[in-house]
C-alpha cells in the first residue's frame, strides 16, 4: 500500500427493508495506486453505482473497510467524510452539471472559490490553464448554454481538476455523447492520466474507454474480476 490512494477491503453492501435483504457487493476488494487509470465495467444492476458511491465516500459499506491514504474512514463523522471528499476527490458525471448562467471559466473556478484556499486571481489563472489544457481556451467566456455537449464535458473535466484532487471518479462520462465526441473524451482522459499523472477511476459501459485504461475490472455477482 506504499503508493495507494484508496483501498477497499472485503466490502459488503446490503440494502434491507422490513421483509427482504438485497446483497449488492460481496467480499469486494480493490486497491487504487497513484497514477492508475482504472475502468470498472458491468451490466446494469450489477452494483457499479453502489460501488462508486462507496469509493466517493457518498455511502458506507455494510461490512469491510475503506482506506484513504491508509486511514480507515468507515467510522468518520459525516463532516470528516465531507472534508476528505472535498480535499481528495474530483467528480465527472454523465451529465455535466454546469451552471447555465455562468461562463466556462466561472464554472471551473467555482469549486476552488468555495474551497477558499487560494485567491481569486490564483484560481482564475489556474482555471484558464486547465481550460486551455482541455482545448477550451477559445471558449473561456462563453456561457455553458452556448456550448456543445462535448464542450460542456470538457469544461466539467477541467472543473474536476481545479482543486488538484488525488483521485478523479468518472461516472459514465461519455454516456450522453455521440461516438466521435466520446472518442475525444476518451483520449482527453488518457492524456490527463499520462501528462498530469492523474489517478482516475471510471465506471463505464464503453468497451472503447475500458480498453485504453491501465487496469480493467468487471463487476460481476458483487465482486470485481480483472478484465481482459
Amino acid at each position: 500500500m506504499s503508493n495507494s490512494i484508496l483501498k477497499l477491503e472485503n466490502i459488503k453492501k446490503e440494502y434491507k427493508d422490513k421483509k427482504f435483504t438485497v446483497g449488492v457487493l460481496h467480499d469486494l476488494n480493490l486497491t487504487v495506486e497513484e497514477g492508475d487509470f482504472i475502468s470498472i465495467m458491468g451490466k446494469s444492476g450489477s452494483g457499479k453505482s453502489t460501488l462508486l458511491n462507496i469509493i466517493g465516500i457518498l455511502d458506507v459499506p455494510t461490512e469491510g473497510n475503506v482506506y484513504y491514504r491508509k486511514e480507515i474512514i468507515n467510522n468518520f463523522t459525516e463532516k470528516n467524510r465531507d472534508e476528505i471528499r472535498n480535499k481528495m476527490l474530483g467528480f465527472i458525471f454523465q451529465f455535466h452539471y454546469l451552471l447555465p448562467e455562468f461562463t466556462a471559466l466561472e464554472n471551473v473556478m467555482l469549486p476552488a472559490l468555495i474551497n477558499k484556499k487560494k485567491s481569486k486571481e490564483e484560481v482564475e489563472a489556474e482555471a484558464k490553464k486547465l481550460l486551455i489544457d482541455v482545448d477550451m481556451g477559445h471558449r473561456l467566456n462563453h456561457k455553458s448554454s452556448e456550448l456543445s455537449g462535448g464542450e460542456k464535458q470538457r469544461v466539467a473535466i477541467a472543473r474536476s481538476l481545479i482543486n488538484e484532487p488525488a483521485l478523479i471518479l468518472a461516472d459514465e462520462p461519455t454516456g450522453n455523447l455521440d461516438d466521435e465526441t466520446s472518442e475525444h473524451i476518451y483520449q482527453l482522459l488518457k492524456k490527463i492520466n499520462i501528462e498530469k499523472k492523474q489517478t482516475i477511476v471510471v465506471v463505464t459501459h464503453s468497451r472503447e474507454l475500458g480498453d485504453i485504461t491501465n487496469k480493467k475490472y468487471i463487476l460481476k455477482k458483487g465482486k470485481l474480476q480483472l478484465g481482459g
